[in-house]
């Protein structure tokens, strides 16, 4: 078995991504033979901003069945995993994705321990850290503890409002504690999240709601129909970047943010970021899993095909 790197020295980091790395299984009526496949938010945003020449880690725990060969891609696929914690006796957290014409459907095979303050090194520092839970595993005390190490602070909500039942299913549930929100910078969600979290039907009202928390950008991603961003008081849509051909849409809205936040760490603008974010997602589309990322100059020349100077 691998042994994971250790951290000894400061690191300073373009991106840090702060969640549970999962195995996925894929269903859908575009792949033949599923395949146990690599995923969680770590992977596509990692490597979404490493193509644009980010330096990226990850805060993470994975269980004894935690293959060696994913170790060994991420690390050759230049993602730090100074952060990832191998837990003996325990599982990687896994799910099955099943698409349909219906949408899509989750159910949780397996939860990998949580990610608390002491899994933090206390040397790690970054640009930006993206929280990004799938299943619950980042405590608040843990994000207590990432605000600290970043000026950049941003949020996927998506695993503080999923529940599941005793078979896995996953459904949205209300968050019982969004004060976390008041340390968010950058914000990042569903449609169908940022309602459930603010309760609120209008997607431009529940966007100057997460707003009001303190989010200094607020994103809203919709799939083919593109995002949404709330920031200096104004609202803008950026389109989505078409792919040449759609395989599987897992890990899209990961990429967008990860390519987000590798640009806007360089101090670009908002809009700008959001079109590039729009172009890595289009690319991991065109593969099944983390197959596809397409390289900085691909990225580029979609994300200026929908935005003229920063603007869409």
């Amino acid at each position: 078995m691998l042994k994971l790197h250790s951290i000894e020295e400061k690191h300073v980091f373009d991106l840090v991504t702060a969640g549970h790395f999962s195995i996925d299984l894929i269903l859908s009526p575009k792949i033949a033979s599923p395949k146990p496949t690599l995923g969680g938010s770590p992977t596509y945003a990692s490597l979404a901003a490493k193509k644009l020449g980010a330096k990226v880690s990850v805060i993470s725990k994975v269980g004894e069945d935690f293959r060696d060969e994913y170790v060994t891609w991420l690390s050759t696929s230049g993602v730090d995993l100074s952060g990832l914690k191998r837990v003996n006796g325990a599982s990687t957290t896994s799910f099955i994705l099943k698409y349909t014409k219906g949408g899509r459907k989750l159910q949780l095979r397996s939860r990998a321990p949580s990610i608390n303050p002491e899994d933090i090194p206390d040397s790690m520092r970054a640009k930006a850290v993206h929280v990004a839970p799938i299943a619950g595993e980042v405590t608040p005390e843990t994000i207590n503890k990432l605000r600290n190490m970043t000026n950049i602070l941003s949020l996927d909500p998506q695993g503080f409002v999923r529940q599941f039942d005793e078979n896995g299913n996953v459904n949205l549930k209300k968050w019982e504690d969004p004060q976390v929100l008041g340390q968010i910078d950058v914000y990042k969600s569903s449609t169908n999240e940022i309602k459930k979290i603010t309760g609120l039907t209008n997607l431009q009202s529940a966007m100057k709601k997460i707003h009001e928390y303190g989010a200094k950008i607020v994103m809203v991603t919709k799939g083919l129909r593109g995002s949404s961003l709330f920031f200096e008081g104004s609202f803008h849509d950026v389109p989505a970047c078409k792919p040449r051909v759609v395989q599987d849409s897992t890990g899209a809205g990961d990429a967008f943010i990860g390519a987000f936040l590798a640009e806007y760490v360089q101090g670009k603008d908002a809009l700008w970021c959001a079109c590039v974010g729009s172009a890595a997602a289009s690319y991991v589309t065109e593969g099944v899993g983390p197959a596809v990322f397409g390289d900085m100059e691909g990225i580029y020349e979609r994300a200026n095909k929908i935005c003229v100077q920063g603007k869409p």
